[in-house]
């Protein structure tokens, strides 16, 4: 092994939920973590305000917050978390230590890779999106949709997840609009049948966006018929956007075996990749729940099953006095 790359027992790609509890439980299992934040340390609840849905914060916490929390514990048992992006690999399959490369200059070498890269909400693109995110623009009705109740709201998308979501919000909020592109839904027969036959949802066919309206907050959304190309505006409180997530797993392609959306695919009752000694938690294996109490879940798993690993293979040397 040359001097100039540093090797690791333990390397955790990425620093949501799922990232920084592998490190909280690798750290304890004198692992020797090395935790890699990424573009967004904190991963996607550092967008987030209001965390109600977390166990073990009563009266809520702010995502920043929580995610800083998450951090503070990591470190205080003595991960190593550093700020850079791992922009490269070369994962082995005969159980040689994996390669990595940070930000295409420093290569690393480590036993076990836990990766924790999330995965990323597909939004409108339009500007008054991203300056009212966190102001009544989200990506997670489960998430925020509490903050709404009682109100109108509108929701974007036509597949599975905005029909779910729909109907989620139908239960708690006023009135829901559906804004849906095309004249049908992507959705399953049953998920769209449970969105039209909820009597306060309102499907909007060939309807989209022209502009989230509000200046601190949402407070409507003006929508074109992109058919007839008549405008309308709708008084709304919450937007919520289901067009999709987007795994950040690009980087994995041709060594791990995901599926048609870029989801990391794990071995039944386990975190365990195709390539041994590689672990997949969080979104970026999770395309069905993708809350943060269940990537902290997974993240806990994988730092086991990466501990159970290096046991197997006698790759864990025990910290020395």
């Amino acid at each position: 092994m040359s001097d100039t790359v540093e090797h690791v027992e333990c390397l955790i790609i990425g620093s949501g939920p799922a990232g920084y509890t592998a490190a909280i439980y690798a750290s304890r299992a004198d692992m020797r973590p090395v935790l890699y934040e990424g573009l967004q340390p904190g991963g996607q609840l550092t967008i987030t305000t209001d965390v109600e849905n977390y166990p073990g914060y009563p009266d809520g916490i702010m995502g920043p917050e929580m995610m800083d929390n998450f951090k503070k514990q990591a470190v205080r048992l003595g991960t190593d978390v550093r700020f850079g992006m791992i922009t490269k690999v070369d994962f082995k399959k005969e159980g040689d230590p994996h390669h990595v490369w940070i930000d295409d200059k420093k290569e690393m070498t480590a036993d076990t890779v836990i990766i924790s890269t999330g995965a990323s909400a597909k939004w409108l693109g339009i500007p008054s999106e991203n300056k009212l995110n966190g102001s009544g623009v989200s990506a997670c009705a489960v998430c925020d949709g509490f903050f709404y109740r009682g109100m109108d709201v509108a929701i974007v998308g036509g597949g599975d997840t905005a029909a779910e979501e729909a109907s989620y919000l139908s239960k708690i909020c006023n009135k829901v609009y559906m804004l849906v592109r095309r004249d049908e839904m992507r959705a399953s027969k049953a998920m769209q049948h449970r969105v039209e036959n909820a009597p306060n949802i309102e499907i909007l066919w060939n309807t989209e966006t022209d502009e989230i309206l509000g200046d601190m907050a949402v407070e409507g959304v003006r929508v074109v018929n992109n058919v007839t190309g008549e405008k309308r505006e709708i008084e709304v409180k919450g937007f919520f956007v289901a067009i999709g997530h987007k795994p950040n797993t690009d980087i994995f392609k041709g060594f791990l075996d995901m599926d048609e959306q870029g989801y990391l695919i794990t071995k039944p009752d386990s975190t365990k990749t195709n390539i041994p000694g590689v672990f997949a938690s969080g979104d970026a294996q999770d395309k069905i729940y993708r809350q943060a109490v269940t990537a902290a879940g997974t993240g806990c798993m994988a730092a086991l099953d990466a501990e159970r690993y290096l046991a197997l293979k006698g790759l864990h040397h025990e910290v020395e006095a």
